[in-house]
């Protein structure tokens, strides 16, 4: 999976110093029994307010003052009238918070945040019948646990990526194609000091990944669905690992500058990373593990206080138009939401580097989503949530 980074996204990393996708999730992520969303939807456009209130992981609503070449938010305000307001949101926690304020029209939810909003009825179901581009958005990001309760959507997706396996190839030989990499004793010895992960709560998710494939009679079917005994194993498993670990990392900038130094050699990545290491000539290379792997897909969700529902309707139809959703994928390094975005991508090689239609590994991957205390099978409400999930990182982590 090798190709060329775009120059632009070395200025984006060093202006915003982006922080995680997600760090932390915040507390009250238990079962989905207490509130609920409206469960109200727009049944027209019609005329837009004026104005739009968002909040945005930072590059997804870039207006040129990062870089005058990079804006698709002043021609959407020609378009539509809508004048858009941005906050910046650093993690899911943030984003969850600020939408409880009832101040901001929509938001581009993580998987690890989308089921809260919903779950306390921040968010309202979306119609995609008033949203045109969503029928060339890829089969694999529709209807997904994620984005959806009982076959309806409660967002429009925008973009996704994998966590992968990256490897030095000067140091790690053969390189790393499987998570023992990272988990196992033996390999870990190997890196002392050197080993990377990624630094959420989150990230159990991956080690609970690893012992579906290693410890089958733990029983585990999905590694966001833990009961005590799965849980555990994922946490003991974390905390041998914790002794090996070099540093975690939780945005860009942390890990290009490790794996460049020699800090890191090998751990979790995400393929933007790679691509612009890759662009630097550094000797790396990811891959998907053999066991399979966790991942990120985004969703734009409405308030359901939103004071300017229509011009909420009509960014979420720009924004994942092809020339945009484009646009918005080669920027921030990911896969676009929509089909025909690839046609527009000035790297003819994005969609089949960022595996856009998930025929390589994206439509595989376990994405992040919330912990809840149903496990979603005949075990009934003994899984553990988030609260738990944060909790059991923090002894991680020590």
């Amino acid at each position: 999976m090798r190709g060329n980074a775009s120059p632009s996204r070395w200025a984006w990393l060093a202006v915003l110093g982006i922080c995680a996708f997600i760090v932390a999730f915040g507390a009250g992520c238990g079962s989905s029994d207490d509130g609920g969303s409206t469960g109200e939807e727009l049944t027209t456009v019609g005329e837009g307010e004026g104005e739009l209130n968002l909040i945005c992981w930072a590059g997804y609503c870039e207006d040129g003052s990062t870089d005058p070449k990079v804006d698709w938010v002043t021609p959407f305000e020609k378009k539509t009238g809508c004048e858009v307001n941005v906050k910046i949101g650093n993690t899911s926690d943030e984003m969850v918070s600020l939408m409880r304020t009832g101040e901001y029209d929509g938001v581009s939810a993580s998987g690890d945040a989308t089921l809260r909003l919903i779950d306390n009825g921040d968010v309202d179901p979306v119609n995609t019948d008033l949203v045109p581009n969503y029928k060339d958005v890829f089969p694999g990001l529709k209807d997904q646990p994620y984005n959806s309760v009982d076959g309806q959507m409660y967002g429009i997706p925008h973009g996704r990526g994998a966590n992968l396996l990256m490897s030095n190839l000067d140091v790690v030989k053969p390189q790393a194609e499987s998570l023992s990499a990272v988990f196992d004793e033996a390999e870990l010895e190997k890196y002392k000091g050197k080993v990377t992960a990624y630094d959420s709560p989150i990230y159990i998710a991956d080690a609970a990944l690893y012992l579906m494939a290693t410890q089958p009679d733990l029983g585990i079917t999905n590694p966001y669905e833990l009961d005590d005994d799965q849980f555990n194993a994922a946490i003991d498993l974390l905390k041998t690992q914790n002794e090996y670990i070099g540093e975690y990392w939780s945005d860009y900038t942390k890990e290009i500058s490790a794996f460049t130094n020699g800090d890191s050699v090998v751990g979790t990545t995400w393929q933007v990373i790679n691509q612009l290491l890759q662009g630097d000539n550094q000797p790396v290379d990811a891959v998907v593990p053999k066991e399979g792997s966790t991942g990120w897909s985004d969703t734009w969700m409405i308030s359901s206080e939103s004071q300017h529902p229509n011009c909420m309707y009509e960014w979420m139809d720009w924004i994942i138009s092809p020339k945009v959703n484009a646009e918005v994928a080669e920027w921030f390094g990911e896969a676009p939401a929509n089909s025909k975005a690839c046609d527009f991508t000035s790297d003819p090689n994005h969609c089949e580097i960022y595996d856009a239609d998930g025929s390589q590994y994206l439509d595989d991957l376990y994405y992040w989503t919330t912990p809840l205390s149903d496990c979603g099978d005949d075990r009934g409400d003994v899984c553990k949530t988030y609260d738990d999930w944060v909790q059991g990182w923090t002894e991680v982590k020590g």
